[in-house]
């Protein structure tokens, strides 16, 4: 689960620029809600295997 989170980070970081342009553009990309959903799903493994 640790190498999706950190490829889902790698994915948003990548992405950095084109969300850029983009927004300048007046369109979003939803890559924040992905990361987030990575961030608890890898919390809730990592919780459950440190109890």
């Amino acid at each position: 689960m640790f190498a999706l989170y950190q490829l889902t980070l790698l994915a948003g970081i990548l992405l950095l620029p084109l969300a850029l342009v983009m927004r300048k553009a007046g369109i979003t990309l939803p890559v924040h809600r992905a990361v987030s959903r990575a961030n608890e799903t890898y919390e809730e493994v990592d919780t459950d295997t440190t109890s």
